[in-house]
C-alpha cells in the first residue's frame, strides 16, 4: 500500500520599497547641518561681532577689505546632491512533499520564484553666497545673500 501526502506550501514575500521612497529617504539623510538662507536670516544681525558670526556660520571662504579698509567676509558654498536608489523584491515559493512508499520514507521539493527591481537617479546643484560687511569696530554693518538651485 502506498501512502503519499503533500506537506506544506511556504510562500515567502520579500518587502519592497519603491524607487521614489528610496530617493526620499536618501534626500532626508542629506538634509543635515549646513549653511542655509534660513540660518542667515534667523541668526545674523547687524551689530554682531565677527566671533559671533563665525560661531554661527563657520569660517568664511574669502576675507577682504572694502575701499575704507573695513573687513568683508564672503561665504561661497556649492553643493552637488547625487542620489541613486535601487530596490529588489520578489515572491518565492517552496512546495514540500513527502510520503511513504512501502516502508521507505521519501521526500521532495519544488522551488521557484519571481523577482523585480526598480531604481532612480538624480543629480542637482545648489549655490549660496553670503556677504557680510563689518564696520570700523568690527561689528556687522550689513549682510546680503543669494541662492540658486539647478
Amino acid at each position: 500500500m502506498q501512502k503519499v501526502f503533500i506537506g506544506a506550501v511556504a510562500v515567502i514575500l520579500v518587502g519592497c520599497m519603491t524607487a521614489p521612497q528610496h530617493a526620499e529617504q536618501v534626500q532626508q539623510g542629506l538634509n543635515g547641518e549646513r549653511l542655509t538662507v534660513g540660518t542667515v536670516q534667523k541668526e545674523i544681525r547687524k551689530g554682531m561681532s565677527g566671533a559671533d558670526v563665525a560661531q554661527v556660520l563657520g569660517s568664511p571662504n574669502i576675507v577682504s577689505t572694502d575701499e575704507k579698509g573695513r573687513e568683508v567676509w564672503i561665504y561661497d558654498k556649492i553643493a552637488t546632491d547625487a542620489v541613486y536608489s535601487t530596490s529588489q523584491g520578489g515572491i518565492g515559493a517552496l512546495i514540500l512533499g513527502g510520503g511513504i512508499i512501502g516502508t521507505t520514507p521519501v521526500g521532495g521539493g519544488i522551488g521557484g520564484g519571481a523577482t523585480r527591481s526598480a531604481g532612480a537617479a538624480s543629480t542637482s546643484q545648489r549655490t549660496l553666497t553670503v556677504i557680510i560687511k563689518f564696520d570700523e569696530q568690527k561689528l556687522v554693518r550689513d549682510f546680503a545673500y543669494h541662492t540658486s538651485s539647478f
